[in-house]
């Protein structure tokens, strides 16, 4: 299952600011097979053993990972995080919503595909079945928010 948050919260539990979080903490942790991976997937990127990136564009360093690829390792190396996937481009919330057992923090929805069976909890309330459930969740949203002027 998914967990989604729709209302932002300062706590050490969430991770809001996936960038400095990721150059700070994530990158100083040491990356798996499946981590390596992912960042060949997201960026085309590939991570040396030294943390530097050689990419298309030249060499970097694992801090010059887009701002997606950075969420999604976040996701990854820190489960108990709630992580907020306002920055990612349909490419990494595809991946993100082909996980189980994480939680996300999104003010608003986004365009992705949303494979059928995945189990969504909002808000740690109601739970919804793909992306039909998922946008039909979002609507009645929109409509509670607009009624009470939020």
């Amino acid at each position: 299952m998914i967990d989604i948050y729709t209302e932002k919260k300062e706590s050490n539990d969430w991770i809001l600011q996936n960038d400095l979080f990721f150059n700070l903490n994530t990158s100083n942790e040491k990356m798996c097979e499946n981590e390596i991976n992912l960042i060949q997937q997201v960026d085309e990127a590939i991570l040396k053993p030294d943390k530097h990136i050689e990419t298309k564009y030249g060499l970097g360093t694992i801090r010059n990972l887009s701002s997606g690829c950075k969420t999604l390792l976040n996701i990854v190396k820190h489960p108990d995080k709630v992580v907020c996937v306002e920055e990612c481009d349909p490419n990494v919330l595809k991946i993100i919503f082909a996980m189980d057992d994480i939680k996300i923090y999104m003010s608003r929805p986004s365009f992705a595909e949303i494979p059928d069976d995945v189990k969504i909890r909002f808000n740690d309330n109601d739970i919804v079945i793909g992306n039909s459930g998922y946008n039909a969740w979002w609507s009645k949203e929109y409509e509670r928010r607009e009624l009470n002027d939020l």
